[in-house]
């Protein structure tokens, strides 16, 4: 653990004087303890040198995301004062959904990313600019895109400290971090208005209800793909004409590879094909077209993504 390592965030995160919500959680036995302090006061070493005692003793340390109203005794969402970052908590497939979320055109690089523990992820980006209305929708969006945790959508959210135990494990886990820039991004900056649910991951939880009886583009596109694959359409071919039919779109060609290798991977699973051989056929289909780097994190994204489809269609 280092101190060292949590000011840095902390400064990179907050500025002199503004007040933040400092949430220590107990494991065994359960309890939960909340702290409001100025920043001044949270980076002294003998604030410092408590929460390190306390994360020694078993307490895990969070922190809220976002600045609170000067003078708020609680952490709601009416006491947040302004947004100060967008962010992903990503708890499954960590790896390969951090690596998706590091080459997507969609989002700009994350100006931090945690490492809370084994294959765990949580990315921040600092920003201005956002309402609070626009960034609980944009927290929706990106959750729903990259597969993160569709609960940790609210502006009153907290996240954890790097430089500190996750105390979740044994033996514990330090949560480390890594700042990819140090850029500051506004609403223009995240191209999320053309996330669909057949081009990234669908919604849990509360999920956004459409008109029953009605069909997107997108669902009707899903449909056509799927029906294509069956009857043994190329997909080559099929991605192309996906993409000239949907110019709508701010990325046809990104648009049309992942609908048709979503779909694919959905009819080779269900054909009961392993899901290994399935990121490896889909790894060989774009190895023209994706970087070496990202193709096998790709691939076992969309096979995870595939396989969950099926999982949903047997338990509705």
């Amino acid at each position: 653990m280092s101190t060292n390592i949590t000011q840095e965030f902390l400064t990179r995160c907050f500025s002199h004087g503004e007040t933040v919500a400092v949430l220590l959680r107990q494991e065994n036995p359960a309890s939960t303890t909340q702290r409001i302090v100025r920043m001044e006061r949270m980076l002294s070493p003998r604030y410092l040198a408590w929460l390190r005692y306390e994360n020694l003793n078993g307490a895990n340390v969070y922190i809220g995301v976002n600045p609170l109203r000067a003078g708020s005794r609680k952490r709601t969402k009416e006491s947040v004062a302004a947004v100060r970052h967008l962010y992903i908590d990503i708890d499954t497939d960590g790896d390969a959904r951090i690596a998706a979320l590091r080459a997507s055109d969609r989002v700009p690089s994350p100006t931090a990313i945690l490492s809370t523990s084994p294959g765990k992820y949580q990315a921040l980006w600092r920003v201005a600019g956002f309402n609070f209305e626009h960034q609980e929708e944009a927290l929706k969006l990106i959750a729903q895109a990259f597969g993160g945790d569709p609960a940790c959508t609210d502006r009153n959210r907290v996240l954890r400290v790097p430089g500190f135990l996750n105390q979740k494990y044994s033996p514990a886990h330090p949560v480390a971090v890594e700042y990819p820039t140090d850029a500051t991004y506004g609403p223009a900056d995240f191209r999320l208005e053309n996330i669909d649910g057949n081009s990234v991951l669908p919604f849990c939880g509360n999920a956004r209800k459409k008109p029953v009886g009605k069909h997107s583009h997108s669902e009707d596109d899903w449909a056509w793909v799927c029906a294509q694959l069956a009857q043994g359409k190329d997909a080559s071919k099929l991605t192309r004409e996906l993409a000239s039919r949907r110019s709508d779109k701010s990325d046809p060609l990104y648009y049309a590879q992942r609908t048709v290798d979503v779909a694919s991977a959905k009819l080779w699973l269900g054909l009961r094909i392993p899901i290994d051989d399935v990121i490896t056929m889909l790894e060989v289909r774009r190895r023209f077209e994706i970087p070496a780097a990202l193709s096998k994190a790709r691939a076992r994204e969309i096979a995870a993504t595939a396989q969950r489809m099926i999982a949903r269609q047997k338990t509705a």
